[in-house]
């Protein structure tokens, strides 16, 4: 019998030990299906003029009326690794800022959806896995159903999980402004809705 410690894992395979989800996981969780997706995509387009890496968290109340929202640039982590710990405490911080948590109800009546613009194809990558952890794990925080993970490219967006795509609205060809808040549009486009 050998005693002893295991070796550390290296910082390349700290993110595969389990903070990114695959896409059967993500089906297997039960996300709800947006009513009219094309909607909610356009809708945030709009507002938030999304660009490559930038993100926009929004919550919907049970209707599916946007309540408040958020956008900003993916600042890229350490040698590029994507890290789903390091994505849900970016969208925790924004959650905190811009609607109150539901923790103390029973259970979560708004829901929490994330539309990532990003370079590349639209099927799932390592980097949307870690989005989808990273925002399961940040709405069970702040007491919100976990809902619709979005990609926006070039090609268009797609609901990872549904397939359920559409051409337009796309990808803007220009890079997002690499800041920490905001993201890539314009101060007149980065709104927060509220009721």
């Amino acid at each position: 019998m050998a005693f002893g410690f295991a070796p550390a894992p290296s910082a390349d395979s700290a993110p595969r030990l389990g903070r990114m989800l695959e896409p059967a996981e993500w089906v297997a969780s039960g996300i709800p299906l947006l009513r009219n997706p094309r909607e909610v995509v356009t809708g945030l387009h709009a507002r938030h003029m999304p660009t490559p890496s930038t993100a926009v968290i929004a919550v919907f109340d049970p209707d599916e009326r946007l309540a408040a929202s958020a956008s900003f640039a993916r600042l890229t982590g350490r040698a590029g690794v994507t890290d789903g710990w390091e994505l849900r405490n970016a969208l925790l911080s924004r959650l905190r800022q811009i609607i109150p948590h539901d923790l103390r109800r029973r259970a979560p009546i708004r829901t929490a959806v994330l539309l990532y613009c990003r370079e590349g194809e639209a099927h799932w990558t390592e980097e949307d896995g870690a989005w989808m952890w990273g925002l399961r794990d940040a709405c069970t925080l702040h007491g919100l159903r976990c809902g619709a993970y979005i990609t926006l490219t070039r090609s268009g967006w797609q609901i990872l999980g549904e397939g359920r795509s559409g051409r337009c609205p796309r990808s803007s060809p220009y890079p997002a402004a690499r800041i920490g808040f905001g993201g890539g549009a314009p101060e007149a486009h980065r709104r927060t809705a509220t009721r």
